[in-house]
């Protein structure tokens, strides 16, 4: 097994735990700062989108950040893409990743969900080069199928990977979307203010089976679980003047004081907004929510 090969699945495999300990976004700096693999310090990170560390043959890592310079998307067929360094082909971190992609070379993928946050998918194979639009089409594969003792069979993997790939896009989608909106809450429930990030989930204004329904901020509100339950059950809606409302028939309800102090004294409380103008609840779909939360207190 060659050192580049050996030191790809170390990385496998410190990630794998990173995960277990934080959870699957991890912070920015536990990435730049690594690992350490007989007795060498490897990072994954550095201020470059496509990192290769010293005395590997490929690239290690590909970094979208979430406010970066690139065009780097989820695109609508099914695989990730992923923009080239600046506009040159002949780039070196370019060239590399090509090189990637013709020797079947697996990478790690870090998705900026909000600064200084990152989502790990690996292993990650280049399986397009399109220099035209300046950009590589990235595969998502299994984790479990490659190992120091199993390297990957790239030909049967094709099938595989096309279906691994729309289920990670499905959980990039979705993490983002909670962590960008906490982020914009400054890390609390939009009615009451709780600050603890694990009891706070990130509520759809228009539900995302909805097709109206937007993976924005702006479709967006920071709420703890109690409280989005209840905004989605239409217990609570919120104005399009950003003005809590308590359905009618719960405000009459005498049931101790949870629902006294948790529900009902929230009627009539305006919501805590972002800081940032593009991340306040658009009004448009306040409206569609409020409409239907009227229809259900009735």
């Amino acid at each position: 097994m060659s050192f580049d090969y050996e030191i790809r699945i170390a990385a496998f495999d410190w990630l794998k735990g990173q995960v277990a300990i934080h959870g699957d976004v991890l912070p920015r700096r536990l990435l730049e700062k690594g690992f350490v693999h007989s007795g060498q310090r490897i990072p994954l990170m550095s201020p470059q989108g496509i990192f290769r560390p010293k005395r590997l043959d490929y690239p290690l890592t590909i970094t979208t950040a979430p406010e970066g310079p690139y065009d780097d998307r989820i695109s609508t067929d099914g695989l990730l893409s992923y923009r080239y360094r600046g506009s040159d082909p002949s780039h070196r971190d370019n060239v590399g990743l090509r090189q990637a992609m013709r020797d079947k070379v697996p990478l790690i993928y870090l998705y900026g969900v909000v600064p200084g946050k990152y989502m790990a998918v690996w292993p990650v194979y280049i399986a397009a080069d399109d220099p035209g639009s300046l950009t590589f089409t990235v595969a998502v594969d299994d984790a479990s199928m490659i190992s120091a003792e199993r390297p990957m069979d790239y030909e049967l993997a094709e099938p595989r990977r096309a279906y691994i790939t729309s289920q990670v896009k499905v959980r990039l989608h979705q993490r983002g979307f909670r962590e960008r909106v906490i982020d914009a809450y400054r890390i609390q429930c939009a009615f009451c203010r709780l600050r603890h990030e694990e009891l706070l989930d990130a509520a759809h204004i228009i539900p995302d089976t909805e097709p109206e329904s937007r993976p924005t901020v702006n479709n967006g509100i920071a709420l703890c679980k109690l409280h989005h339950a209840a905004f989605d059950n239409f217990i609570i809606g919120v104005s399009p003047g950003y003005i809590i409302e308590v359905r009618e028939d719960v405000l009459k309800e005498h049931d101790g004081p949870m629902l006294q102090h948790g529900i009902k004294e929230l009627h009539r409380q305006r919501i805590i907004l972002p800081r940032r103008e593009e991340f306040m609840p658009d009004k448009g779909f306040l409206e569609w929510r409020y409409e239907r939360f009227k229809e259900v207190s009735v």
